[in-house]
């Protein structure tokens, strides 16, 4: 049984260019687009067939050769437990917050906080990228943060203040918060697809989506548009899963909602995205605005949690409770 392992694990592939079908130039133009051997065993034929200038049979031919060479096998839930052990919990600076979500955000997993304008989704985005960079024993992970802006809303003289809340340098604080603006879903996207990179250069714990949709909104407008936006989004999002399982980071989006005519008792509110979202995000977390300093969460969604409700408060220093 351990000659069997250790045969198939000699089969593994590791180089694009000995797959079937790939010579260095189409295994150039795979590495551009962020393809190793792994990700183009899980891909589409028509995926390759726009990047690798291929024919769906030659395509095919290439999938087929990936998935002889990649070890696609099971693993115990004994294992799986093993590996949960190194999840790491950053906490939002309410310990409310922190309980209603098991202890705080979670690494290897992506959070979604959604609802209107003014709900303090942002607020909390800002204060995670400035509490990651604390240590563990108060809460941190003891990294950086990636933080792409999709609606314009990043604003450093905000986070300076949390910084300096908590005691931290602000300037070094910013220095450790690695910011893209996002100028439509397409560029969101690569914005992604290229930041293993980036975090495997920095010490990234922490990635950031604010928000997740409002560019996929504007770029494809009306029912026409509907399936092909929800594809890109799948695939988006899977990117990010991706990202989170591989680096063990925390990441966190943000979303839009819109009112549902269709539900005429309690609140209309509905999260944009649709299912693809809804099955993507691990945790899902309704936000909506109370009196004064005081906001709503709810925890909508969860594979292990109960449903439950917290107040916590945004004050000039952050997120507290």
């Amino acid at each position: 049984m351990i000659k069997k392992k250790v045969k198939e694990r000699a089969k593994i592939i590791v180089d694009l260019e000995d797959l079937a079908g790939v010579g260095p130039a189409k295994a150039d133009k795979l590495k551009a687009a962020g393809y190793d051997v792994q990700k183009i065993a899980a891909a589409s034929p028509y995926e390759l067939t726009e990047i690798a200038d291929v024919s769906v049979d030659a395509a095919k031919k290439i999938i087929e050769s990936a998935k002889g060479g990649v070890d696609m096998s099971f693993e115990s839930a004994d294992q799986i437990l093993e590996r949960r052990k190194e999840i790491g919990m950053l906490t939002t600076g309410s310990k409310h917050l922190d309980e209603l979500l098991g202890g705080g955000i979670e690494t290897m997993s992506i959070t979604e906080f959604y609802g209107k304008f003014g709900s303090s989704k942002s607020q909390i985005c800002f204060q995670l990228s400035v509490n990651v960079q604390l240590p563990v024993d108060k809460g941190g992970l003891n990294g950086e943060a990636l933080y792409i802006d999709t609606e314009s809303s990043f604003r450093p003289e905000r986070i300076a203040g949390m910084a300096e809340a908590l005691g931290l340098d602000p300037n070094e604080a910013l220095k450790k918060i690695h910011v893209a603006k996002a100028i439509n879903s397409d560029h969101q996207i690569v914005l992604v697809e290229k930041a293993e990179d980036f975090i495997k250069d920095h010490n990234i714990k922490l990635l950031i989506v604010d928000s997740l949709t409002s560019q996929f909104r504007a770029d494809y407008i009306g029912r026409g548009a509907l399936s092909e936006r929800q594809q890109k989004l799948n695939k988006h999002i899977h990117t990010l899963q991706q990202l989170s399982d591989k680096y063990n980071l925390a990441v966190v989006v943000t979303n839009q909602v819109m009112d549902n005519p269709g539900i005429l008792f309690g609140d209309p509110t509905t999260p944009i995205g649709g299912h693809v979202l809804g099955h993507a995000a691990t945790f899902r977390v309704y936000l909506r605005k109370s009196k004064n300093e005081k906001r709503v969460a709810r925890l909508v969604d969860s594979p292990h949690l109960p449903d439950g409700e917290v107040i916590f408060k945004i004050t000039s220093e952050g997120v507290r409770d």
